[in-house]
């Protein structure tokens, strides 16, 4: 067993576990959410060629552009042709934008483009991946960051600098790539069919710069994340900032169509002081042939990270239990869905904790159990 993470991530399931009790204790109304929220992405997943079309029709009517990707190569070919000849841009935290390769793809092109999460920072100058869908740079420890940012950013910077003035140093840095970048590209964390309109929660602040600084916002996502209305939406980041430990949430972005303004007479202009374009690219990639398969399932998963602290396999192997970004429990769905990959199955040991704290009540290690099947008849 790696040392520095047996140690990283034992800190952060002391820091992470109890909080997350904590918070459902004190809000036992989040649990009812929930449970309503599985109803609703059932109903989405039944019936999601109508809600795609309801989502394209009210991104337009809002004044943003609506692409569909069949795949990974398809969302990248709509997004080179976004960008044109701009090449400063900033990134937030998303598994979709690891999914297709984004920053990696556009690094090769030359682009000169930023992760803006302090975790996902970290894991681009370590020229690492995401150990965690949340927390993506828990595998590394503080002496370890200190070092990397004493090499990358600072040489005032050692293992002996505290937390707060790591943190104080890299947010200057990052605010230079904010109020100097053409595009702000994220994920969403949900998606509401009858507004357009992209959903954001975060506590550093970050996404509020990608989102409104640049004057071209490009939202990327997979089609699991679109529920019916804007009270859905906010139910599903809700749900996720409690079972990720992080509620209340600091911020909650809403995103509907470029910036605009009604103080001339209350007649709509567009663009105001934020974008002029909005761009919502919606991924397939392997999720609508999982809707009529054994692991549909998977796709109710919000992403909360939360079964990664209750998984004996993930504590051992760590983000080699998965494919990266989509590790542990969680990544094990996902990168059969994406992927089409199944042999990190075989490392599950069936504790079941996953499924007893999973908000969405995802039966993961039947699900996991499926997917070792696939492995060995493949």
């Amino acid at each position: 067993m790696n040392y520095e993470w047996d140690v990283a991530v034992n800190k952060a399931i002391v820091n992470n576990a109890p909080r997350v009790q904590q918070i459902l204790d004190d809000n036992p109304y989040i649990k009812d959410v929930a449970s309503e929220l599985r109803k609703t992405k059932n109903t989405v997943l039944d019936n999601i060629e109508t809600y795609i079309s309801k989502t394209e029709e009210s991104v337009k009517r809002t004044g943003g552009h609506f692409h569909y990707a069949k795949d990974g190569e398809q969302a990248m070919d709509i997004v080179r042709e976004i960008l044109g000849e701009k090449s400063k841009i900033v990134l937030s935290k998303s598994n979709v934008l690891y999914e297709i390769k984004l920053r990696e793809e556009l690094e090769k092109e030359g682009k000169d483009i930023w992760e803006t999460d302090l975790g996902e920072y970290l894991v681009q100058i370590n020229h690492d991946m995401p150990s965690h869908l949340v927390a993506p740079a828990i595998h590394l420890t503080k002496n370890k960051i200190g070092k990397l940012l004493h090499e990358n950013l600072d040489s005032a910077i050692n293992e002996n600098t505290s937390p707060e003035e790591m943190v104080s140093i890299v947010r200057k840095f990052l605010m230079e790539k904010y109020l100097g970048a053409e595009v702000g590209i994220t994920g969403a964390n949900a998606i509401a069919a009858d507004t357009g309109s992209v959903l954001l929660i975060e506590n550093e602040g970050n996404i509020r710069m990608d989102t409104v600084l640049p004057q071209v916002h490009i939202a990327i996502t997979g089609i699991d994340k679109i529920v019916p209305t804007l009270k859905d939406a906010f139910n599903e980041v809700i749900v996720q900032a409690s079972y990720a430990g992080f509620y209340p949430p600091a911020y909650i972005n809403v995103t509907s169509g470029p910036s605009a303004t009604g103080d001339i007479e209350l007649k709509h202009v567009s663009p105001a002081t934020g974008p002029k374009e909005f761009h919502l690219i919606v991924l397939d990639n392997g999720r609508k042939e999982a809707i009529d398969s054994d692991i549909r399932e998977s796709l109710l998963c919000i992403r909360c990270g939360r079964c990664y602290f209750s998984c004996p396999s993930y504590k051992l192997y760590g983000k080699d239990f998965g494919d990266s970004p989509y590790t542990g429990p969680t990544g094990i769905m996902w990168s059969a869905i994406t992927m089409k990959k199944y042999d990190k199955s075989m490392l599950c040991m069936h504790s079941g904790g996953c499924h007893e704290v999973c908000p969405m009540d995802i039966n993961i290690p039947q699900v996991i159990e499926k997917i070792k099947f696939r492995y060995m008849e493949s």
